[in-house]
């Protein structure tokens, strides 16, 4: 994250040419023009920070012609970060668009997202928006620099878009990449649980006959993977249900109960990741789903198709390393209460962190009898809201032994109650609250509980926000010393997969060891970086296997 690396500009201006010259830029000084971008990158000093657009709209061409780019700034991303901190988030966050704010002249509006396309390798909007000629792009960088001076702990938020603008680097990589997957295990996967495929568009073998016990259940015929048909069914029995939700009706005494749920978690793997899915996302021996940093407000990750943070443990069978490779899998432990102790300062909760054993384990010995279920509950119930029954009872506790860790969250969900904007550690920003003329108009079951007028809704969003966005912002700095530390030391080891506490490297199995330390003093530095020297630990569960399933 070195600010001492020199910068060059990138941008293209819409006739197949590629400009770029050195931050600042001076009178007469070098500028680069190319119809390969490419070029334009090797014709800079090694380790040079890129400042472009867009990552997404750069990046993968780079990659594609064999170049690996140390340090980026994205400006859309720094935008989006900005406009946020501001309390102006909805704005459009496109370079077109700051350049035009800087000129008093027309905003246009941020093209469309679109949905991936399975098996591509696309930006993330397409089409794409007008180009910035580089002096544009060059003006509005210098402004954003003066912007991060002005936010409340500028050094934070610097360190916010760098980190952020590095994990576009390595989502791009890791979209390069792909997930190691075998699409024969998965086909035998889903012979083994679903059965064979009747010809047409029926469903396979397993559902049919579930459908058909169900349906025997009722003496009638019911279509399981319809709910209102179920409802419908369970109230002809003299049953009222809400919903076919699986804790509203696994203790019902009816023997439809069994094959339905049985059917219900098999409708689930044959819909998510049945054998469509397959043709459509893993190809070559690999499943890329287009990783986007930063896709929640919180700076969660997500995907652009292919449902990548949620398959399903028995499908992780299909992921298995390529001969003579190993898949190295490390969870963050207990991240997100390490993060409160961090951000919160409370010495007592810092020193808990601090400790070699489970966190909860240490915290159940500090007022809850050694129970550490009961101290897990406690401490998620501070994070989530849980004030309520055992919850209330179990927060009291901790409030009595870490007051500071406790008042953090509560002030948070005062401010989100009271309509403010709250900031994670490094200066992510909440959204603002929903206008209530907005929020009527809007459909049933669309407006999501940070934008709710209901202020204790809210509250409960910007309590969690505070540390599962400061978690996010931990992320960040440790995948981006991760990617550093693998390529410094030569290795040829790829980031393929990442969720807001888990990694998943690719690596040869004599690098296998390394990569596991890699990972875990990429942990301690980020914790260092994001928080400064504090008491608290980060770190990992590591399990090197050939096959994703057995890691857990």
């Amino acid at each position: 994250m070195s600010e001492h690396a020199p910068r060059w500009a990138l941008a293209e201006d819409g006739d197949g040419r590629w400009h770029a010259t050195p931050l600042p830029p001076t009178p007469g000084g070098a500028r680069v023009t190319t119809t390969n971008p490419a070029e334009a990158i090797r014709a800079a000093p090694e380790g040079t920070r890129w400042v472009w657009r867009s990552t997404p709209a750069v990046y993968p061409r780079l990659l594609a012609a064999g170049i690996r780019v140390d340090r980026c700034h994205d400006i859309e991303d720094a935008e989006l970060l900005l406009l946020a901190h501001e309390g102006r988030l909805g704005e459009p966050r496109s370079a077109a668009a700051a350049w035009a704010r800087l000129r008093n002249a027309p905003v246009p509006p941020d093209p469309p997202q679109r949905a991936a396309e399975p098996g591509s390798q696309h930006s993330l909007f397409d089409p794409q928006p007008a180009p910035v000629p580089l002096d544009a792009l060059v003006a509005v960088h210098a402004d954003q620099a003066k912007r991060l001076d002005a936010t409340a702990h500028p050094d934070r938020m610097r360190l916010l878009v760098a980190s952020e603008s590095a994990a576009f680097l390595v989502a791009a990589e890791m979209n390069r990449a792909g997930l190691p997957w075998r699409a024969d295990v998965h086909r035998a996967l889903l012979t083994e649980l679903l059965g064979e495929r009747y010809a047409g568009r029926g469903q396979p073998r397993r559902l049919a006959e579930l459908a058909d016990d169900v349906s025997a259940a009722f003496g009638r015929r019911v279509r399981p993977e319809l709910p209102a048909d179920v409802v419908k069914a369970f109230g002809e029995a003299g049953i009222k249900l809400k919903s076919t939700r699986r804790w509203e009706i696994q203790d019902l005494d009816h023997p439809a109960v069994a094959p339905l749920l049985e059917f219900k978690k098999l409708y689930r793997i044959y819909t998510a990741h049945g054998w469509a899915w397959l043709a459509d996302w893993v190809h070559d021996g690999r499943f890329r789903p287009e990783f986007i940093p930063g896709g929640t407000f919180t700076g969660r990750w997500v995907t652009n198709g292919g449902g990548a943070l949620q398959i399903p443990k028995v499908i992780r069978r299909a992921v298995v390393a390529d001969p003579g490779w190993r898949l190295v899998v490390a969870d963050a432990d207990q991240m997100e209460p390490r993060v409160l102790a961090a951000i919160s300062r409370d010495p007592a909760f810092m020193e808990v962190a601090g400790r070699p054993e489970d966190l909860y384990t240490s915290i159940s010995r500090q007022g809850f009898s050694g129970d550490r279920d009961m101290a897990k509950l406690a401490v998620l119930g501070a994070v989530y809201g849980q004030t309520s029954g055992d919850g209330l009872k179990n927060l009291a506790a901790l409030r009595r032994r870490f007051p500071r860790a406790v008042a953090y969250v509560d002030d948070a969900a005062k401010a989100g109650e009271e309509g403010r904007l709250v900031r994670t550690w490094l200066g992510r920003t909440c959204p603002p609250p929903a206008d209530p003329e907005e929020a009527e108009e809007a459909p049933d079951g669309w407006t999501p509980s940070y934008a709710s007028t209901d202020a204790r809704a809210r509250g409960r969003f910007t309590r969690n926000f505070v540390v599962q966005g400061s978690a996010a912002d931990w992320a960040l700095l440790m995948l981006a010393a991760l990617r550093r530390s693998l390529a410094e030391a030569g290795m040829r080891a790829e980031l393929v997969f990442f969720q807001h506490d888990e990694v998943i490297v690719h690596c040869p199995q004599e690098e296998a060891q390394a990569v596991a330390e890699a990972i875990r003093a990429a942990g301690e530095l980020a914790g260092r970086i994001t928080f400064g020297e504090t008491p608290v630990r980060f770190p990992f569960t590591t399990a090197v296997v050939e096959c994703y399933a057995d890691a857990k």
